[in-house]
């Protein structure tokens, strides 16, 4: 199945873009000697949810999308941890 949508229309990824803003914000206020290890493992899982539901979305199919939202939902986690 082809979808017909743009991922810039998508809901998840505007939420997560919001989120990765926040992640940036955050990581600001972080010690010094943690900006570049933690803070840079943090701006990358956050960065990589909104570029999956993107790419995703972009693949065309439904099975496609499925298999990016997850890789989304696994950054998600990581950036959780």
């Amino acid at each position: 199945m082809h979808l017909d949508r743009t991922h810039k229309k998508l809901d998840a990824r505007k939420v997560t873009l919001e989120l990765c803003e926040e992640v940036y914000v955050f990581c600001e206020r972080l010690p010094p000697e943690e900006r570049y290890g933690l803070g840079s493992q943090m701006r990358r899982a956050a960065v990589s949810v909104p570029s999956n539901i993107s790419e995703g979305a972009a693949r065309g199919t439904t099975k496609e999308l499925c298999h990016y939202l997850t890789v989304a939902q696994a950054s998600l986690a990581g950036l959780d941890t």
